[in-house]
């Protein structure tokens, strides 16, 4: 990969949770001074290696069990799969190469201590691509669903009637993610100083389709959980090679325009998606930008199209549900 890339992603839930919060009973992640809904980086990434992951790629971080159904750890899936070796990991692992990790590595030696445990040490892989929490673009409210089951609970006291589930789910939420791929970062050498592997524009390209086709169809994304999930507007902004700078904070150019109270939107068609402040950020680099590439989800409506928006750029459309 030899050029900076940015990247801005659009998704909408409907009836469903975007981002659990495990240590407040999974609700729905929600910023209390400004009821705006955000999801971590982390279950961004975790969409997009579970889609790789099915479309045949080669991930590391993924859910591995042994025969009794306790999971594998990341030292026993490096030795599995991997020989034990971290420079195999990145030249074979894609999630790795786009976002990089932390490994424990044996040395051999003992630690002075009864137990006589081995040491490790850590060895960090910076990645080239990170991306920023994403946010909702309006105000959210969450809601406590209850449903029923036909079955009693396992310490119910009354086995009469069936249980009574509780789940937190938005009614609505319109997300937005910014990224950003780093060229300066998307070599990898050993601890030698070798070139081992390279981030490529294809990797790049997978990563966009796992986005896409993970926020609409993976298995992970059609749990009960997350089915609801749409994706809406995917922006990859390329910059010529040897642009040493970039926009930045793409999600903050983006705005909506609906005739609703924030807490009352519950569909695409009931927003305007208002693109005018990137529009007016890109008459400043649109010399320093090489191409746009872009793909609009269904029923969405943009203040102006893409094409405007990024006006004396090369733009093109991306074809990311093809095989």
């Amino acid at each position: 990969m030899k050029n900076r890339r940015e990247f801005l992603f659009l998704y909408d839930v409907s009836w469903a949770n975007p981002n659990g919060d495990p240590m407040d009973e999974n609700k729905p992640r929600i910023d209390e001074e400004t009821g705006i809904n955000y999801v971590t980086p982390d279950r961004f990434k975790r969409t997009i290696r579970d889609t790789l992951a099915g479309m045949g790629e080669t991930v590391f971080l993924r859910e591995v069990r042994k025969e009794d159904l306790t999971l594998l750890d990341k030292s026993d899936i490096l030795k599995q799969y991997f020989d034990g070796k971290i420079d195999n990991v990145i030249k074979q692992a894609i999630d790795i190469r786009l976002f990089g990790g932390t490994f424990a590595i044996d040395t051999g030696k003992k630690k002075k201590s009864s137990e006589e445990e081995t040491s490790e040490r850590a060895r960090g892989i910076t990645g080239p691509v990170q991306f920023k929490f994403g946010r909702s673009l309006h105000r959210v409210k969450p809601v406590l669903v209850k449903g029923s089951s036909v079955m009693p609970s396992e310490g119910q006291k009354d086995k009469t009637q069936g249980s009574l589930p509780e789940r937190w789910v938005v009614p609505y939420a319109l997300i937005v993610f910014y990224g950003i791929a780093n060229e300066a970062a998307s070599v990898f050498r050993n601890e030698k100083g070798e070139i081992i592997a390279e981030l490529t524009d294809d990797d790049i390209f997978k990563m966009l389709k796992a986005i896409w086709i993970g926020h609409k169809s993976s298995t992970d994304v059609i749990s009960y959980s997350k089915f609801g999930h749409e994706p809406r507007l995917l922006i990859e902004i390329i910059y010529k090679e040897g642009t040493l700078t970039h926009m930045g904070e793409l999600d903050k150019l983006v705005s909506i325009n609906t005739d609703k109270m924030d807490e009352e939107i519950r569909d695409i068609e009931e927003v305007e998606i208002d693109l005018s402040k990137l529009k007016e950020k890109v008459k400043k680099y649109k010399d320093k930008i090489e191409k746009v590439r872009y793909k609009l989800g269904d029923r969405v409506r943009l203040k102006e199209d893409i094409e405007s928006v990024f006006e004396g750029v090369k733009v093109e459309k991306l074809d990311l549900e093809g095989t």
